[in-house]
């Protein structure tokens, strides 16, 4: 029974900060192993009494009622995971090596080369915003998927003017662009081209099988039993709430490595989120009220889970309103 337990001072502390209209910064570096071995559903029920007590935080994050970031930190456990064959002694000095990249700390001018970077995010979002596909389709190895977007969706990326009208940085590092998925007008297979650390547990070779926006198959050569709890946390965690375009030049994929980090690894590949949808991915979505928000096509859930699909074998089209298709990547790099 006490794993339905949950401190709720965490939750009003977390409501009492936005309402005032204080600043989050998360950080992160736990072990990716810290829950290997627990029972599963242990894990998924613990995540969901979480969830359901933290909703209304994160529903404020969705709308940009609150300014926040992410960042991580090296911690032993997560260097050792990260660089394995090196000697103990080097590991915490190679994650470092690795963050400082990809956070532009080793530039001459950091600050001028991320706003340099943000404003190249920021030109490739407004010009996907004017082009309003009416879909992104993804091929590639095992990967055959049409994602619809829903009408009148933003593309995000780089910074976010939260609506106190202060700009933030919500990610660190950050390579992506994204936008809104339509909940019910996603159909075909797509599959991991990245292990997944979810819940401590790492997901391997994993695909989903999508009809009308619903996942309706999932398997996974490692991890399955978890990931299946996930699904079953509530109706929108079968659907997608993310659709997110990185390119496979990004200096997070150019390193080469496998984070067990998805803050490192999103922006490493294109991915896909189930679960939660972002309202300021939507044009006056900030203002809907959740049933609102589901009935423009957004996705609402207690989880938000991001998984890699991006690679050097993945093509991206945009569909038009016409039906007539555009290409956005080739190879996994920009056309």
């Amino acid at each position: 029974d006490s794993l339905e337990e949950y401190p709720t001072w965490t939750t009003t502390g977390m409501l009492e900060y936005s309402h005032n209209g204080d600043a989050f910064l998360a950080i992160a570096g736990v072990s990716p192993d810290y829950l290997s071995g627990i029972d599963p559903q242990k894990i998924g029920l613990v995540q969901k009494v979480a969830s359901q007590h933290n909703q209304e935080v994160s529903e404020l994050r969705g709308k940009g009622a609150m300014n926040w970031s992410v960042i991580a930190v090296a911690t032993p456990s997560w260097a050792a995971k990260v660089f394995p064959d090196a000697p103990a002694a080097e590991q915490m000095g190679l994650l470092w090596e690795a963050i400082f990249k990809a956070c532009r700390v080793d530039q001459a001018n950091p600050t001028a080369a991320w706003e340099a970077h943000v404003r190249k995010l920021i030109e490739q979002r407004e010009k996907f915003t004017a082009k309003q596909y009416s879909a992104l389709k993804f091929t590639g190895p095992s990967t055959d998927l049409t994602v619809g977007l829903v009408s009148n969706h933003r593309w995000m990326g780089g910074d976010l003017s939260a609506l106190n009208g202060i700009v933030c940085r919500p990610n660190l590092p950050t390579e992506e662009i994204f936008t809104l998925p339509h909940r019910e007008n996603v159909n075909g297979v797509v599959t991991a081209s990245m292990p997944l650390n979810l819940r401590g547990t790492l997901l391997e070779d994993f695909s989903f099988t999508f009809e009308n926006g619903r996942v309706v198959k999932a398997t996974a050569r490692q991890g399955e039993a978890v990931l299946n709890s996930l699904l079953e946390t509530d109706d929108g965690a079968r659907r997608l709430g993310e659709v997110a375009l990185v390119p496979h030049s990004s200096p997070l994929s150019q390193m080469g490595h496998l984070f067990y980090n998805t803050l490192y690894d999103e922006n490493a590949a294109s991915h896909l989120a189930l679960g939660r949808a972002y309202n300021d991915t939507l044009q006056g979505g900030t203002a809907m009220s959740r049933e609102e928000f589901t009935a423009a096509g957004g996705n609402n859930s207690m989880i938000h889970v991001d998984f890699m699909i991006g690679s050097s074998e993945i093509d991206v089209d945009g569909v038009c309103a016409d039906g007539t298709a555009e290409p956005i990547m080739r190879n996994g790099n920009w056309v």
